[in-house]
């Protein structure tokens, strides 16, 4: 800051030596008025504070849950063996590395805060530059300071104020910006439009076949269901005239064996007809 001062009163006096020579046009601009009427810088800022917050959340949650593991480990440390002791220390170590890691990786000098407002806010500070570089070179003005800056202005006349026409200016390039996008956006609209048709085309002529293919898979399922159907009545037929076949062949057998022992049965009472005859005869001759 010193230095800056210093700077600043080593160019006043290099200025009023020059002016003796020739006469210099000095301007100064706002840059925290201007700063604070550029909508895009206000978002920016609203966007970079609500990342902050997410990540800083993040960070906490992470320290809690380190403070929760050293708490555990300090109850539990007497009933722990010194190997699981051992390991859980080195649990902990491992999360502090994550949590610096990740708080570098947040905060630090070309962490994602950095980047996200060197993506947010730098276009924005571009075009204020931009536009200074502009009104400076169009009314021909030899210096233009920072009255928000760390340089003391000791006086400041209104009417040397650049602000409100750095605004202009930035007012008027977005307004340009604005109808140059717009005419993107209508062409855009035009062709998103035409690929729209065409998709819409290309989903009917999809939807159609996939109609085509879904009625011929069906037709298939019931062909192959009606197959399926024939081949189980046929082999339900086969397997019921088999069984009865078997069954036939069961009783044939059957009334064979019956019929085998019924004429068994029949020669043994004849046998034994004869044989009683013969004992009688026998028994005949002999009383004779």
């Amino acid at each position: 800051m010193l230095t800056r001062k210093v700077l600043f009163i080593i160019t006043i006096l290099i200025s009023t030596v020059t002016l003796a020579q020739k006469p210099q046009k000095v301007a100064y601009i706002d840059m925290e008025y201007i700063l604070e009427n550029v909508p895009e810088y206000t978002e920016a800022q609203e966007r970079l504070k609500a990342r902050v917050i997410t990540w800083q959340q993040r960070l906490d949650a992470l320290k809690r849950e380190i403070e929760i593991m050293k708490v555990d480990l300090s109850n539990e440390k007497a009933l722990l063996t010194d190997e699981l002791n051992d390991e859980r220390e080195e649990d902990i170590q491992i999360k502090e590395l994550d949590l610096k890691n990740l708080q570098a990786g947040y905060f630090g000098p070309t962490g994602d805060l950095y980047m996200l407002r060197k993506q947010l806010v730098k276009p924005v500070q571009d075009q204020i530059y931009n536009a200074i570089q502009e009104i400076a070179v169009q009314k021909k003005y030899d210096m233009v300071f920072d009255k928000s800056s760390d340089l003391i202005m000791l006086y400041s006349n209104k009417k040397y104020d650049l602000s409100e026409q750095v605004l202009n200016k930035i007012v008027k390039g977005r307004k340009l910006k604005a109808i140059e996008d717009k005419k993107v956006e209508k062409s855009e609209a035009a062709i998103e439009k035409e690929a729209k048709a065409k998709a819409r085309a290309e989903e009917k002529t999809t939807k159609n076949q996939a109609l085509k293919e879904r009625a011929k898979a069906k037709e298939e399922a019931a062909a192959k269901k009606r197959a399926e159907f024939k081949k189980a009545q046929e082999e339900a037929r086969a397997k019921k005239k088999a069984e009865v076949k078997k069954a036939n062949e069961e009783k044939r057998k059957k009334r064979l064996a019956e019929i085998e022992r019924r004429k068994k049965e029949r020669e043994a009472r004849i046998k034994a007809i004869e044989k009683a005859k013969k004992v009688k005869d026998s028994i005949k001759n002999n009383k004779n």
